[in-house]
């Protein structure tokens, strides 16, 4: 293991002992929400993790140094510290070579939970193309990465901040799987819905491990993308929050927020406009993608020993 990595002493003895490890970003907690609801969120999906059979890795960079695995101190550390930059892959070179700290976005968590050997990631919902690429050439590099690297990402979709169609055609294009859990709809972060039909569907998470399982001893190179949608009772219909998402593409583009800024601020906006809503609901599909992503790493982890 590269000396950059830092194993969390339960996550390198559930990894020594082939049990189920499950990744988890820290943008959300540096970058997504307030504190205390940001350490508090955090801490309720690591509790659902472990109660759903599997070891919890909450993945940042700390002094330059790839932390699989964050103590309660370091947890509430990003919840509240002003100074964490955020970082995808092309900012882990100078984070790590200045020892300095960083909350890892979704393709910069999956790379450095492949080189600790971990297999599922959970997050909210993944970068992609966003809307007006064929001017901005803006793509996340969330899709680059799932590409390459094989951890599979279990999320409530693709953010509806963004081109949902084009980023369905790029993932097609690399080669990358998308199955929805349950249903034929492929879903659109805070709604179960996007107007888009999935191009896989499977019904149990033990389905969806056995499916990683063949694509990897295969020899077939990438993630997979697992689509859980936000429990109904919790979702924002797709057309409300359209409505919402159009005023907030528009203030952005006022304000002149770009690039790395824009995905934070757009969320931050609708959250203000939609009186918490969309921050609850945001909330809960988390929470919901942190018991599918443990049940799936249950499962992998029996069928892989």
């Amino acid at each position: 293991m590269h000396t950059s990595i830092h194993l969390h002493p339960d996550v390198a003895a559930a990894l020594r002992d082939g049990e189920p490890v499950v990744a988890l970003e820290s943008t959300i907690i540096a970058h997504g929400m307030s504190y205390p609801q940001n350490t508090q969120t955090a801490r309720a999906v690591e509790e659902i993790v472990r109660s759903n059979g599997a070891v919890p890795a909450t993945i940042a960079i700390i002094k330059g140094k790839c932390t699989v695995g964050l103590t309660d101190e370091e947890l509430e550390y990003f919840g509240q510290a002003k100074n964490i930059l955020k970082v995808s892959l092309r900012d882990m070179p100078y984070v790590i070579s200045n020892g300095l700290y960083g909350a890892t976005t979704v393709a910069a968590t999956m790379r450095i939970a492949a080189m600790a050997g971990i297999k599922i990631f959970v997050t909210g919902g993944i970068g992609g193309v966003h809307r007006g690429a064929e001017n901005s050439m803006d793509i996340s590099a969330d899709l680059t990465e799932m590409e390459h690297t094989n951890v599979a990402v279990v999320s409530a979709g693709v953010k509806s901040i963004l081109d949902i169609g084009l980023t369905l055609e790029y993932l097609e294009t690399k080669g990358i799987p998308v199955v929805t859990l349950g249903q034929e709809a492929f879903p659109s972060f805070y709604s179960q819905t996007s107007g888009f039909k999935s191009p896989l569907t499977l019904d149990s998470p033990e389905a969806i491990a056995a499916m990683l399982k063949v694509k990897w001893d295969m020899g077939l190179q990438g993630s997979v993308l697992i689509a859980n949608p936000v429990p109904a009772n919790q979702e924002i219909p797709s057309d409300i929050m359209e409505e919402h998402i159009v005023l907030a593409l528009d203030a952005a583009q006022r304000a002149g927020v770009n690039g790395k800024d824009i995905t934070p601020f757009l969320l931050k906006y609708i959250a203000n406009h939609t009186n918490g809503e969309s921050l609850e609901a945001n909330i809960s599909l988390i929470k919901n993608n942190a018991a599918v992503g443990a049940k799936i790493a249950v499962d992998l982890s029996a069928i892989t020993d």
